[in-house]
């Protein structure tokens, strides 16, 4: 038989699965290369690289528990 998570085990590893998302997301962001404005494009590249990142932690924060 088989015993379906306790609403406590279940909001448990929902807040663990998120604290690792976010963790994930900050390390990512440090792995991420500086993106230098060695050309025009340059300031538009770390524009959207900013944009993705936070629409990702948003993404991240929002998730249902």
């Amino acid at each position: 038989m088989v015993h379906s998570p306790t609403p406590t085990h279940r909001e448990d590893l929902s807040t663990y699965v998120a604290e690792l998302q976010l963790h994930m997301t900050l390390q990512a962001r440090k792995l991420v290369p500086t993106l230098q404005d060695s050309d025009s494009h340059a300031s538009s590249r770390d524009q959207l690289l900013h944009d993705s990142q936070a629409d990702l932690e948003k993404l991240v924060s929002r998730q249902t528990r």
